[in-house]
């Protein structure tokens, strides 16, 4: 989607050399003539629909400087280029001040117009992304940060709001990298419990030995290897929010434990003989189903009840397609100032490449992707072609729709196929989008064709076009015979 600039000129030839250079570089151009139509566009409800301003300082009936003070109380994250044809040193200072971006004496040449612009937006994006972790890390995420304007992410937003609140446990339900660590940020920032700590434990990722320890703590002694005293995860975020990552993977007897915490606010640390009282809210995720786990034994059922009072559901990428023509450039901004890469556009066919894939790893995995396409790209835009992952993938499972596999079959959510299929075979790709060996191939292809004609040995070499002796030798060096 291309940037939307507003320029601010009485000049009219100034204002054609702008909007032609503007144009010609893929922008997006809107024009006012003088300072009150600037006021006035600016002040819409749709205002913030502007990507940069450039700015003529002396534009008649009112100056550039009260466009530039209005714009900087009313849409600070506006960047603005000022223009003027007095060129001093005095002027750019004040013009900086002031609150503009860059200052650009007129008549103006395009390459150094378009450097500034390029700037601009580089900067801005910095500023944002820097104020968006601030935000983050100071426990004060909003949803406004939180990209997508889908009606799945709606609903999950709308949810989080009331949850966010009240005091009671949230359970985020979703698969692995849709984002729920950052979704349990923005409600903790929508809380009244924002600037509190904000406290992270991955239950799947800590050693079972050390799981009670982590979480409610230790005193000194109280097992080998404790020097010293520990706090625990619960400690660190009295008085804020404790996220409890992939909650399934917390070992049963410690579930015990923690369902005594959710009731009696308080923990007992290990080698402790006082309880601490402590004031946390609980925000737990997982993406496995607790229900099911509840009815195999592996889960408590009085557990799962405290923590699924108030449950959201994230919707996975392919749920919510819609958003990754937000999602990407977003991350494209993000993955080229925090790499130091010049910044570089997507290709809309690229970006249907995107949008026809189903991503199984979700967010996540698409963030990954647009990071190796990134460095992958010889080009200013990344184009369909860096992406050799995903294009392999589509293609086997578009070869495997041609042969009638029903929608049904395909069991790999990351290859879309079966290995053992045809389609795999014909491809001539691995799933990383690399050439498969020679051995590889003709190993698959006669295990094919073993499982399709039911081992009929005559009836395999004649359709291989092979010798029987030389099918039995192969099978055997493949290991086949084992099946």
């Amino acid at each position: 989607m291309a940037k939307l600039i507003l320029i601010v000129e009485d000049e009219k030839n100034q204002r054609e050399v702008l909007k032609l250079a503007l144009k010609k570089s893929g922008f997006d151009v809107e024009e006012a003539t003088s300072g009150y139509e600037a006021l006035n566009l600016l002040s819409e409800e749709d205002g913030s629909r502007f990507d940069l301003v450039l700015l003529d300082m002396v534009i008649g009936d009112i100056s550039g400087k009260e466009v530039l003070n209005h714009v900087r109380e009313t849409l600070p994250n506006l960047p603005v280029i000022v223009l003027t044809g007095h060129s001093s040193i005095n002027n750019a200072v004040a013009a900086m001040r002031d609150g503009a971006i860059d200052f650009i004496s007129k008549p103006v040449e395009v390459d150094r117009l378009k450097v500034s612009i390029e700037n601009a937006f580089r900067m801005n994006k910095l500023s944002g992304e820097v104020s968006r972790l601030s935000r983050k890390w100071s426990g004060q995420l909003s949803f406004e940060d939180l990209i997508g304007s889908s009606e799945a992410i709606k609903k999950a937003v709308h949810l989080a709001k009331k949850g966010a609140d009240s005091n009671i446990p949230i359970l985020l339900e979703g698969e692995s990298g849709v984002g729920k660590e950052v979704f349990a940020r923005a409600i903790q920032g929508e809380s009244d419990r924002n600037g509190k700590p904000f406290v992270v434990v991955n239950c799947g990722a800590i050693p079972h030995n050390l799981v009670e320890s982590i979480l409610f703590g230790h005193e000194k002694g109280s097992f080998t290897g404790a020097m010293d005293k520990h706090t625990g995860k619960f400690a660190e975020a009295d008085g804020g929010t404790l996220f409890l990552d992939e909650i399934g993977e917390l070992p049963l007897d410690l579930q015990v434990k923690l369902l005594r915490v959710i009731q009696e606010g308080e923990v007992d640390p290990v080698g402790s003989m006082e309880p601490v009282k402590v004031d946390v809210r609980l925000i737990s995720a997982t993406n496995r189903h607790l229900k099911d786990m509840v009815d195999t034994g592996d889960f408590r059922e009085d557990l799962f009840y405290r923590l699924n009072i108030f449950p959201i559901h994230l919707p996975a990428l392919r749920d919510r397609k819609g958003d990754i023509e937000y999602l990407v450039p977003h991350f494209i901004e993000n993955i080229s100032i925090s790499e130091g890469f010049p910044y570089k556009e997507i290709s809309e066919d690229a970006l249907e490449l995107l949008r026809s894939y189903n991503w199984p790893g979700n967010i996540r995995q698409l963030e990954n992707a647009l990071f190796r396409a990134i460095i992958l790209s010889e080009e200013n835009v990344i184009n369909r072609d860096d992406f050799p992952q995903i294009n392999s993938t589509i293609y086997r499972l578009s070869v495997s729709q041609k042969m009638g596999r029903r929608k049904d079959d395909v069991h790999d959510p990351e290859v879309g196929l079966n290995h053992d299929n045809m389609a795999y075979i014909l491809s001539g790709l691995d799933k990383h989008g690399d050439i498969r060996s020679i051995h590889n191939v003709e190993r698959d292809m006669i295990s094919f064709a073993l499982k399709k004609y039911n081992g009929r040995m005559s009836e395999v070499a004649r359709r291989l076009g092979v010798g029987r002796s030389t099918l039995y030798r192969k099978v055997a060096e493949f290991g086949l015979d084992q099946d």
